[in-house]
């Protein structure tokens, strides 16, 4: 099984040699997406071992991890892992990630921050609940944590992968593709560290355009484009 980690990552020279050096440790190959950093991201990266994608200016986190979906699918990848370059995920839960697709249990595994005792500030916590809530509302299958870019994703989930949103709302359109597909989506406990250098976007503003993402999505997806639907 090829086994490749895609680190989108946007002006994350601080923690990205880190990042990359763990998650090494667990995967054949390391990709990082640089989406237009201004620091030296593409260069830490790339001495701490990765292979670096730039692109020349800001995309956004869904192109960037569009372009690491089609990258990792050219290397022939069996099973591919999306994480932070923030240090916010911790590369070592790597395996308690993969394991449920190498046992063949799952198609899809999203690293659930909400399954331990996470340290996750109110208004955040709230603005996840109402996203996860949109996501979940009308399906007997639940998640908790929708919002987690900590994932897995084997061969044939990634066939169903088409990443139209170039922000933050692809983390949902994924995940409403492979349920409209129906792939199995499970979660695992994984842990998770917020650094005050995080996210430069306002968390209100975040919520709000995301929320308003997974409503467009859901409508196009389940409603104008049923095809192959199998209700969850």
């Amino acid at each position: 099984m090829k086994i490749i980690a895609i680190i989108p990552c946007l002006d994350e020279a601080i923690f990205i040699g880190d990042v990359v050096s763990s998650a090494a440790k667990f995967v054949d190959t390391v990709i990082v997406i640089d989406d237009g950093s201004k620091d030296n991201t593409a260069g830490v990266a790339r001495n701490a071992g990765a292979e670096v994608i730039s692109h020349t200016s800001r995309q956004g986190a869904g192109a960037a991890t569009r372009t690491g979906f089609e990258t990792a699918l050219k290397y022939g990848a069996d099973i591919v892992v999306t994480l932070d370059g923030d240090g916010q995920h911790d590369p070592n839960e790597i395996p308690v990630l993969i394991k449920p697709l190498l046992e063949g249990k799952a198609d899809v595994t999203i690293g659930s921050r909400f399954l331990r005792e996470a340290k996750v500030s109110r208004y955040r916590k709230f603005g996840i609940d109402v996203i996860t809530w949109l996501y979940n509302v009308g399906h007997k299958v639940k998640i908790n944590d929708a919002q987690s870019g900590f994932r897995a994703y084997n061969k044939r989930a990634l066939k169903y992968m088409n990443i139209t949103y170039a922000g933050f709302g692809f983390s949902i359109e994924t995940l409403v593709q492979a349920r409209k597909h129906g792939l199995i989506i499970i979660e695992a406990p994984v842990s998770c560290i917020y650094h005050g250098s995080g996210s430069t976007e306002h968390p209100i503003k975040h919520g709000l355009n995301v929320a308003f993402s997974v409503l467009t999505i859901r409508i196009r997806e389940e409603i104008f484009n049923p095809d192959d639907k199998r209700r969850q």
